[in-house]
């Protein structure tokens, strides 16, 4: 008989210290030795939005490799299973506050891991950001359809384009929360929309909060690759803090700016991050999002 590899393997929900809401990753911290195959099927087992596989330096310019999957495939970087792999990470080295580089398929980027109260709160800093085209109209009327939104819920403040920090998104500002609460996409002609923009994700905000200390709330539709709705998005919320600052949509003091924000409320995931954006010139040149993290529950995988 073949021998068998144990690998630890481990749910987590981001974005949140409450069980079962948030965004569910999987997490697979000692994944040396597993094919990208294995990687692929495993990801695929757990059947979340992503699942993060937590890999030896390739080189001294990082302290750890992460790859990220979807259960149909592989992504450059992913929000909030960074903050779950990582939350694992650090609890499972008992690591006191320090900043982690880690190569992800977007580049090398920072991690802080943040010591608070006996327990961790998890800092990345996002990808290089990019302001992709504004929506044709072509685009822009299959989008609303898919969506069954009309003009007048578009919030006319904010253009439809896509933003990146790693992983392009197209955001669409809408009017009201009761709207965004009650969207049920096309699911198939918002794939097809996505292979025809070459952007798989669409990230949809309102402004209209009930609550004062939350700037934003969102969802985030992306069946092209698997993931029909994401809980809550750090690679959808870190574009949509520079996207805010690009587009004169908020006040800021010319150097930074910070916004609280919540999501994945319509399917009963909420979630909530700290996003965080350097300003220069009165652009944004940096995104970095803060997410709190819990434990659901650690398993064995032999293989």
């Amino acid at each position: 008989m073949q021998e068998q590899n144990i690998y630890p393997i481990y749910q987590v929900d981001a974005f949140t210290r409450q069980l079962f809401k948030g965004n569910p990753a999987g997490v697979v911290p000692f994944a040396d030795g597993l094919t990208e195959t294995q990687m692929q099927d495993i990801a695929r087992e757990f059947n979340n939005s992503e699942t993060a596989f937590i890999l030896k330096p390739t080189a001294r310019d990082h302290d750890v490799w992460v790859r990220f999957f979807t259960p149909t495939k592989e992504v450059p970087i992913c929000g909030h299973a960074t903050i779950s792999a990582h939350y694992v990470r650090a609890i499972l080295e008992k690591l006191p506050p320090r900043q982690i580089l880690q190569k992800t398929g977007a580049g090398i980027l920072p991690v802080d891991i943040i010591k608070e109260n006996n327990d961790y709160k998890i800092m990345m800093t996002q990808g290089k950001i990019e302001f992709g085209p504004i929506l044709a109209n072509v685009h822009f009327n299959t989008l609303l359809t898919a969506l069954s939104l009309s003009p007048s819920d578009i919030d006319d403040r904010c253009p439809v384009q896509i933003v990146s920090t790693g992983h392009g998104k197209i955001i669409l500002g809408i009017k009201q929360k009761e709207q965004l609460d009650k969207l049920s996409p096309d699911m198939g002609l918002l794939s097809r929309l996505g292979d025809e923009i070459h952007c798989p994700g669409f990230f949809i905000f309102t402004f209209d909060s009930p609550d004062s200390k939350i700037l934003t709330h969102g969802r985030m539709f992306a069946p092209g690759i698997g993931i029909n709705e994401d809980p809550v998005t750090g690679n959808a919320n870190g574009p949509l803090g520079a996207y805010l600052v690009k587009h004169n949509l908020v006040p800021h003091d010319g150097k930074f700016f910070r916004f609280r924000t919540r999501q994945g409320e319509a399917i009963r995931r909420p979630g909530e991050m700290d996003v965080l954006v350097d300003i220069e010139n009165n652009n944004p040149s940096r995104v970095r999002i803060v997410g709190e993290a819990v434990i659901a529950f650690h398993s064995e995988l032999k293989i």
